[in-house]
């Protein structure tokens, strides 16, 4: 199993898919500026909204539950 994605490979991997970060947000209700202060190294995502983002990007081993 490999471990967690870093940011630019989170990005690499949306760009791979060809999926805009706007869009990437739009499907799973995500706040753009966080997702891209997540990509950007300015949050850590730890709790709440931040820690889902970080988890469904990849940035991040972690459980999302709804």
């Amino acid at each position: 199993m490999h471990g967690p994605l870093s940011p630019e490979q989170a990005r690499a991997n949306l760009e791979r898919q060809g999926k805009s970060l706007a869009a990437f947000c739009r499907e799973h209700d995500l706040n753009r500026n966080l997702v891209s202060d997540l990509l950007n190294g300015r949050k850590k995502g730890r709790r709440g909204e931040s820690h889902r983002a970080a988890v469904l990007l990849g940035i991040k081993d972690g459980v999302v539950t709804q």
